[in-house]
Formats: C-alpha cells, sequence, structure tokens
C-alpha cells in the first residue's frame, strides 16, 4: 500500500466513494432484480463476472487516484485593488509524496521567473508574500506591477504521476488619479469647440464622463429634454467631447470623470462662454481703415506734387563756373569760401 499522509494533504478518497456508489447501482441495473431475486442473481455466473470486472475497476482507479499528484484552485482569475492584499490558491488534491517541490513562476512577455524557490520568496515579490501551507501563495501589498500570470508547479518523486502545475490570472486593479481636462474658455456662436480628458494611470483603462453644471452629459444628446438641441459627439473611450455647432445654451461649466473597477477622479470646472460675432461691426471696421488708407495715400501724392518730397538741393557745392567768356580767371579760396579774382583785366 503506497505511503500516504492525511495530516498535511488530502487524498482523493471522496472521489473513489462516488466510483465506488456508481458502481453499486450500475451492479443493481445489470442484475435488474427485485429483493427476492438478490441472492439468484449474485449466484448467476454472469453476475459474478460482472461484479468481479466492476470492483477491479474501482480498485484501479482508487489506487491510480492516490499514486497521482492533483491540483486544484477555488479562484482561477483572482482581483484585488492595489496596495490591498490577495491570494494565489493553490491546493493539493490527491499525492503520496512526503515532502514535494512546490515552486511558483511569474509568466510575463519576457518569459517564466520564479518568485517562490527553495522555500523562499524571491523577485518582486520578496518581503511583500508568504506560502500558506501547502501551497497557496499570499500577496500581503499587491502593486499594478504584479499584474501577471502565475504559474504554481508542484513535483512528487514518489507518485506515479509525479508532477501538476495550474495557471492563475491575477489583476490589480488601479484607481484613477485626476484626470488633465481641457475646456475652451470662449466659442463663437455657430463654431465648433473640444473639450479633452485624459487619465493613463488608472487599470483597467479609465471610462469618461463630461458634465455640464453639475448634470452628466448623455452619449446620444437626443435621449435628454435638456440636451436635446445640441449637437455634439461624446466618446467615453478617449474623453473627447465635440462640439459641432455650439450654441449658447451650451455655456456653462465642464468637468470630467474617469472611472474604472478601482475607482473614480474628476477634474475641477472649467467655464465655457458663448459669444456672437458681430457681422456689422466687423463691416464697418474693415471700411474705416479702407478709407484711412485712402486718405494717407492721396495726402501723399499731393505732397509730392508740391515737391515737399524733392531729393535735391542746392548748395555751395554744386556751384557751376562761370564761363571765362571774360578772361577772367576765378579761384576757389578756403578762407574765402566762394571764388576770386586770379589776375586783373587785361586792357
Amino acid at each position: 500500500m503506497p505511503r500516504n499522509s492525511p495530516n498535511i494533504y488530502k487524498s482523493h478518497i471522496s472521489d473513489g466513494s462516488h466510483v465506488f456508489s456508481d458502481v453499486c447501482l450500475l451492479f443493481s441495473l445489470l442484475c435488474a432484480c427485485t429483493d427476492s431475486q438478490i441472492e439468484h442473481c449474485i449466484d448467476s455466473k454472469m453476475a459474478k463476472t460482472r461484479l468481479a470486472w466492476l470492483l477491479t475497476l474501482l480498485s484501479t482507479q482508487c489506487y491510480l487516484s492516490v499514486l497521482a499528484v492533483v491540483l486544484k484552485t477555488n479562484n482561477a482569475s483572482p482581483w484585488t485593488n492595489e496596495f490591498d492584499k490577495v491570494e494565489l490558491s493553490c491546493e493539493i488534491e490527491s499525492i503520496s509524496t512526503i515532502n514535494p517541490r512546490i515552486e511558483w513562476k511569474k509568466i510575463t512577455s519576457g518569459g517564466p521567473s520564479y518568485v517562490y524557490f527553495d522555500k523562499k520568496i524571491s523577485g518582486g515579490l520578496e518581503n511583500r508574500a508568504v506560502i500558506r501551507e501547502p501551497a497557496t501563495l499570499l500577496i500581503t501589498n499587491a502593486t499594478r506591477s504584479d499584474t501577471a500570470k502565475y504559474r504554481c508547479e508542484v513535483t512528487a518523486a514518489d507518485d506515479q504521476k509525479s508532477f501538476d502545475e495550474i495557471v492563475i490570472d491575477l489583476v490589480v486593479r488601479v484607481k484613477p488619479v485626476v484626470p488633465k481636462c481641457s475646456v475652451p474658455k470662449s466659442v463663437p456662436f455657430g463654431k465648433s469647440a473640444e473639450l479633452s480628458c485624459v487619465e493613463e494611470e488608472g487599470f483597467p483603462k479609465s471610462q469618461y464622463q463630461w458634465f455640464k453644471n453639475m448634470e452628466e452629459i448623455p452619449d446620444d444628446p437626443k435621449t435628454s429634454v435638456k440636451f436635446f438641441n445640441s449637437s455634439y459627439t461624446l466618446s467615453t473611450e478617449t474623453g473627447t467631447l465635440k462640439f459641432i455647432s455650439v450654441r449658447k445654451e451650451d455655456a456653462g461649466e465642464y468637468y470630467c470623470r474617469a472611472k474604472n473597477d478601482a475607482g473614480q477622479a474628476q477634474c475641477a470646472p472649467q467655464k465655457m462662454e458663448v459669444y456672437d460675432i458681430d457681422i456689422v461691426g466687423i463691416i464697418l471696421g474693415v471700411l474705416v481703415v479702407v478709407v484711412v488708407l485712402l486718405c494717407i495715400t492721396v495726402g501723399i501724392c499731393c505732397a509730392y506734387k508740391q515737391g515737399y518730397f524733392s531729393s535735391q538741393k542746392q548748395t555751395g557745392n554744386n556751384y557751376k563756373v562761370p564761363a571765362k567768356g571774360d578772361g577772367v580767371d576765378y579761384v576757389r579760396t578756403e578762407d574765402e569760401g566762394d571764388f576770386r579774382h586770379k589776375s586783373s583785366f587785361v586792357i
């Protein structure tokens, strides 16, 4: 008889009991006997053969179940909020080996890595996890980096089926932080406008809601009486609120809320104003500018005609020396600054 350790590990006897009950029921059906015919059925050769075969099957089932290491978990997809504790259940349902080798591995895109090996917590879970007998892993302070698949492996050298494993998918949820909201301060009437909301810390990915004057804005404006006449599109995935054509009624205080399974956070309200475009004022302003420019142009033309912008002036440097028809030589001196006679007249 193989060794077993009932004080530490739960045997597979329950499964054997179920099999035994099924065998008894099947035997009764095969015999199809009444209470008065049971003895006759048992004495029959066919009944004895069938009973022997079924008992052999039962004993084989029980024997194999005792010689096989079998694992189970009560939660294959646990979740917890960040900084809370979480249990990764790994129960040994059937085993014969007294001291099996138990290992836990974290499976990421870079490959598996040990978090429990040689009866010690290692890796990123060091000082943040403990093993509960026989093989359950308890994380006492979960962080967002703990989100991954974990594999519990048990090796039992004395069992016929000496190895078994289970994979547990852990999700650590992270509460959103205050989102970054962008709301235009003023928008012209009839023009488009876009309001944005971004939050990148939460896990799972945040969903977004927009509020105007403390009232939630529906995804479809046609579903609300207050927003029925508004024309906008709202994306709960990206947090974008786009007005196709802004109306006076769209003015107000807007804020955004980011939420997921772990919690929610919202930004401070921001006011958006809607103003009219004064078409008449703009036209009059353009006309005034045109008239002013026209007057300046006419004034410059008149000034040129009057010679106010002449570029040449007569000075002593451009004085022309008279012709020498009178027989007198003229010379200019620096002291006199003008011309004087160089020689007397010839008589």
